[in-house]
């Protein structure tokens, strides 16, 4: 039974961009030869390693993402261990990742989200005399309208212009 994985593996610094390229060939050659398929090759540059492996503060990365039986990763798995040119390597096994995500994912659906829910409208205060409490507002209304009387023009400084006096 064939199940996806991840194989991200670690090539020392000091080897040539053509030995890199026949490397990558002779891991895929092997997961085909063996029954596999490459489903994608990514080369992802020098980098620098969060810590020193074998001598080495860098490398280069390379990310195979191959559909291949448990027993040719076994056997990938023991090449990527012998061979000298590559210093580091993990596989994850990317079929339970993508069936825990769908399940993530799922669950998160079925959720109401709580952003895309209308704003209720805010609750207002009964009031306990409707007829007490309308007079005095009513009253306040009324003095609002009432044009506001000029002041007297003793109450204008005396360095204010005639033109601002009259004004006021």
């Amino acid at each position: 039974m064939n199940r996806t994985y991840e194989i991200m593996f670690i090539v020392r610094p000091d080897v040539e961009e053509a030995e890199l390229d026949k490397l990558i060939e002779g891991f895929s050659a092997n997961i085909t030869n063996g029954g596999g398929e490459v489903k994608n090759v990514e080369k992802m540059g020098r980098r620098r390693l969060a810590y020193t492996v074998r001598k080495f503060n860098d490398g280069f990365y390379v990310l195979l993402n191959v559909a291949a039986a448990g027993s040719l990763i076994t056997e990938i798995e023991r090449r990527l261990r012998v061979s000298e040119q590559v210093i580091k390597f993990i596989t994850v096994r990317m079929d339970e990742e993508e069936k825990r995500l769908a399940k993530v994912k799922a669950i998160r659906d079925t959720k109401v989200k709580r952003s895309s829910q209308p704003i209720a409208a805010p609750v207002q205060a009964p009031a306990a005399a409707p007829d007490a409490a309308a007079a005095p507002a009513a009253a306040e209304t009324e003095e609002e309208k009432k044009p506001v009387a000029a002041a007297p023009a003793e109450h204008v400084p005396s360095d204010a212009s005639p033109e601002t006096a009259a004004a006021v």
